[in-house]
């Protein structure tokens, strides 16, 4: 009697997801997906609140920042207990964050994200009580409070078997925070606006300069570095600033950027850009692949004999390793025709991975490649 279970293993073990951008040359890009204007950004801002309503999942009495919470909360409520008398399994400690939009006024409304920070195992159902948000400077700039809305669940049966969905000790309060101070900036009082590129490069920098003087019939917009462009206010613009940069974000600008092969060995991803080249080199690569195959055999005792029927196991492993022929690349040769040759010689996404960093080290690979 055979049971027989096969498995295989290969190298590559992971299958691989090669990315390939070949939009060349690159569409023209508006300035604003480009670059973002100083000062006009988000602030974040947190605080400590308390979750309350939950129905036995919250914090236990081993979380004593929760329960010092609750008796300094009903203090200031004029209510006065001993803290071993109280218990919180219906109450959670949590962390509030949100961002402030720039030029919010005050009124104004915020999303929040709740997360627990005690031993609450869900936090369905449960009302966040008034907690103030402050920012970096300490200062309270919002206000949140409001039922949350939990997209997981966590069930546990009287076994102690559990089922979960989700993070259920995550959740969020669309529109649960009140703005209470604002920011001092306003930006029509501006003379000059300063523009900061999201990818510095300095091709990129004095297109987009070129393409905001064409657009506003001026030299007012000049490139300080390859990441920052300084904008002066036109005479005809001189208080209407928003207008201005209303104009000039919408301005197309054609964004460069250097030849770059990005690899994350981790999950196997390849992504490269349009403007790789290789020089003259021949390449050649081999998989390895490794059959194990374990089956169960019977062992039988001698007639007559003290012996007893046992089961042995027996292994047999088989490695192969694949002859690939020498591949020769042209210099100069475009991301397509990289690609092309490599899938000649047979190689996977993964075995992509191997090739790139022996043509990087060969000199052969005209590109940067960044290994995250």
């Amino acid at each position: 009697m055979n049971n027989n279970k096969i498995y295989l293993k290969s190298i590559p073990v992971l299958a691989v997801l090669l990315v390939l951008v070949l939009s060349a040359p690159l569409q023209a890009a508006r300035v604003k997906d480009l670059a973002t204007v100083e000062g006009v950004r988000t602030n974040q801002l947190v605080g400590y609140g308390l979750v309350v309503g939950l129905n036995g999942t919250g914090d236990k009495s081993s979380a004593r920042f929760t329960t010092q919470t609750v008796l300094n909360m009903l203090e200031r409520l004029g209510v006065f207990l001993d803290q071993s008398k109280i218990s919180v399994k219906n109450v959670a400690a949590v962390i509030v964050t949100a961002d402030l939009e720039p030029f919010a006024r005050a009124g104004s409304k915020l999303d929040v994200l709740v997360s627990s920070i005690g031993d609450a195992t869900s936090l369905s159902g449960g009302t966040l009580l008034m907690a103030p948000l402050r920012g970096a400077d300490g200062q309270v700039y919002a206000v949140a409070q409001g039922p949350l809305l939990v997209g997981g669940f966590q069930v546990t049966g009287q076994t102690g078997s559990t089922a979960a969905k989700n993070h259920p000790t995550v959740g969020r309060i669309p529109q649960g925070a009140t703005v209470e101070r604002e920011l001092e900036y306003t930006i029509n009082d501006l003379g000059q606006i300063m523009i900061t590129l999201d990818k510095g490069d300095f091709t990129t920098a004095q297109r987009m300069v070129e393409a905001i003087n064409d657009n506003l019939g001026g030299k007012y917009a000049i490139a300080l570095d390859h990441s920052t462009i300084q904008l002066h206010v036109p005479p005809t613009y001189l208080g209407d600033v928003v207008g201005l940069m209303a104009k000039v974000e919408g301005t197309p600008v054609d964004p460069d950027a250097v030849a770059k092969v990005v690899v994350d060995e981790r999950n196997g991803t390849i992504v490269m850009g349009a403007n790789v080249r290789i020089a003259t080199c021949a390449v050649a690569h081999g998989s390895l692949s490794i059959q194990v195959r374990e089956s169960l055999e019977v062992s039988q005792p001698l007639p007559f004999s003290e012996g007893e029927t046992t089961v042995v196991p027996e292994t047999d492993i088989r490695i192969a390793e694949t002859d690939n022929n020498l591949i020769l690349l042209e210099t100069g040769v475009t991301l397509g025709s990289v690609v092309d040759a490599l899938n000649a010689i047979g190689a996977t996404p993964r075995d992509l991975i191997a090739i790139l960093q022996s043509l990087k080290a060969a000199g052969a690979l005209q590109a940067r490649l960044e290994i995250i």
